[in-house]
């Protein structure tokens, strides 16, 4: 009988010890992301992409909450990939024509841009996913907001997800209930929901995507009672019913190019121009109320939260190891 336990004990400790070496080997997990991976084969990455962003934003002002974007999308769908830089080809459905993204998402040229300089500096190295990672970082600094270690070593996606895409990403319209939801799938929290929000203290938005609040909410045939009525009466000029859905406004009325926390303070005043912007603040007993309250207070508290989320959401089952591949071209797989 003691030979059969020590047998059974035996077993459970090469099953476990296998377990490990496996999960070692084949594991995707956000520890496998470091500070430091490439700092032996291309240790001016990150350089390489900030200059070229500032490069784009002497003809572009927009270009970094575009590019935020992009990754935001991007990691919300099969995780952080780069998936949604593939265009449509035999073999895949591009993300680009899912709704949140089809006519809106940008910054593609300057991804390809950045991914040309990484190629002619040290080929076949740096990941498109990672360059959205290093290309977030860099919008949000070179517009006066915080900077933050990323971490690396992401790999490419071989396929898209056009599906998932229509229906990962939160929406404008949609409840703070639901948008909660989302971020919960892809294990971000609360405070993650209302400092990722805050990514909206710059770029810009088409009237498509609010012009839900400006004449008929919901079916009352009145406009959102939490918009701002100054703010309601510029944004009926600008977005006309039956007019174009393609005008674009700011998000953010006091400083729209400059990463701050005065979305925030936007907020408290109804000042948010998408619903899911303003349900932060006007949600009845959310707890997402007095996150708001305490970043519109302090910048410094905000912007390490920002920090902090944008790591968490980089972190979302990025493709490490020998899963996926460094693509050539951040718009294809390789051989294609």
């Amino acid at each position: 009988m003691a030979v059969t336990n020590l047998s059974t004990t035996c077993d459970g400790l090469f099953i476990i010890s296998l377990l490990v070496i496996v999960s070692s080997l084949f594991g995707t997990s956000s520890a496998q992301l470091n500070a430091t991976f490439y700092s032996g084969t291309c240790p001016n990455a990150s350089a390489i992409v900030r200059s070229t962003i500032q490069q784009a934003f002497q003809s572009d002002t927009r270009i970094g909450a575009s590019l935020i974007r992009l990754h935001f999308h991007d990691c919300f769908v099969n995780g952080c990939d780069a998936s949604i830089l593939l265009d449509d080809s035999g073999s895949i459905q591009s993300e680009k024509n899912a709704g949140p993204n089809a006519n809106s998402a940008r910054g593609f040229n300057v991804v390809d841009n950045i991914k040309t300089a990484l190629e002619n500096t040290c080929p076949g190295v740096v990941s498109c996913s990672d360059i959205l990672a290093l290309a977030s970082e860099a919008s949000v600094s070179l517009t006066g907001g915080p900077s933050w270690t990323v971490l690396l070593g992401r790999r490419d996606s071989l396929t898209a997800n056009l599906a998932g895409a229509n229906s990962a990403i939160p929406s404008p319209f949609e409840g703070l209930s639901n948008i909660t939801s989302k971020f919960s799938a892809v294990g971000l929290n609360t405070n993650d929901l209302v400092a990722l929000s805050g990514a909206h203290t710059f770029g810009r938005a088409r009237c498509g995507v609010f012009n839900n609040r400006l004449f008929n909410f919901s079916g009352t045939g009145n406009p959102d009672p939490t918009l701002n009525s100054t703010l309601l009466s510029s944004l009926q000029q600008l977005c006309p019913q039956n007019g174009s859905a393609s005008t674009i406004t700011n998000l953010d009325l006091s400083t729209p190019d400059a990463f701050d926390n005065n979305y925030f303070a936007n907020l408290q005043s109804n000042n948010g121009l998408l619903q899911s912007d303003q349900e932060l603040f006007s949600t009845t007993g959310s707890a997402t109320i007095t996150v708001v309250t305490s970043f519109a207070s302090n910048q410094t508290l905000f912007f390490q939260a920002f920090a902090q989320s944008m790591i968490n959401m980089g972190n979302i089952s990025p493709l490490t190891g020998s899963n996926g591949e460094i693509r050539l071209d951040c718009k294809k797989v390789n051989g294609s």
